[in-house]
């Protein structure tokens, strides 16, 4: 018997041979909380990977292909769950209120989709990182803790290869699109990288962020960038 991370109600598993040595991907939530997770499958923008009604790309993917600065500078990405009121109010445990073991959730998941988007032993993981302010602030970066599931489960490394520069301006999940597509750009290297990569981060909203530090790492030598966010 266990507990469910989201809700706490206990998680009553009965033992079978299948369940003894092949645990099910749902033994950190109850039954109700994971009928809850808005996988994303079938059609997907080819480009960053929300969920569309047919195989095209997305208006979102248009924009960035139309820019000169940010055109190309990202493969494309990969998100396993919609962003749905539920989904934001794991988010909001687990990121803003400091649940950390709440990764967990996501850990079989990760371990059972990453390879189907990505040949993933050529890549070094590269975490987006916060302010070191922010980072007091929550005691852990969630981008961080996503890219060490990865490595855990592909012996890949993790690889600090960005830092964020300080910042006194609201934080972006209270911006519109539009501020946040007009910011400058908040990263600086701190690892010089001539490797493919793999940029992680928790949330996919605009693509701002990982345009952003994609076209750093591009110009500093890296030949193949891809992203992987948990929500799009």
């Amino acid at each position: 018997m266990t507990y469910c991370l989201k809700c706490q109600d206990w998680i009553n598993q009965p033992v079978t041979w299948s369940t003894l040595f092949l645990p099910s991907e749902q033994t950190n939530l109850c039954d109700n909380c994971a009928s809850q997770l808005a996988r994303i499958n079938g059609t997907i923008c080819e480009r960053c990977g929300r969920q569309m009604p047919e195989k095209m790309i997305c208006d979102d993917c248009k924009k960035w292909q139309s820019s000169a600065k940010f055109r190309d500078v990202l493969q494309y990405n990969r998100s396993l769950f919609s962003y749905t009121p539920f989904m934001q109010e794991v988010v909001t445990q687990w990121k803003y209120r400091g649940d950390y073991q709440l990764k967990e959730i996501f850990t079989p998941y990760i371990q059972r989709e990453l390879r189907n988007f990505y040949t993933i032993e050529s890549l070094a993981i590269v975490p987006i990182p916060l302010t070191d302010e922010r980072l007091q602030e929550r005691a852990f970066n969630q981008a961080t803790a996503i890219a060490e599931l990865i490595a855990k489960h592909t012996k890949n490394s993790v690889i600090a290869a960005l830092s964020r520069k300080a910042s006194q301006s609201e934080k972006q999940s209270k911006k519109s699109r539009k501020q946040r597509i007009t910011t400058k750009n908040p990263f600086f290297l701190t690892k010089s990288l001539e490797t493919d990569v793999l940029l992680v981060d928790d949330i996919y909203t605009t693509g701002m962020t990982i345009h952003h530090a994609a076209t750093l790492l591009k110009e500093a030598g890296c030949p193949n960038i891809y992203s992987f966010t948990l929500i799009r």
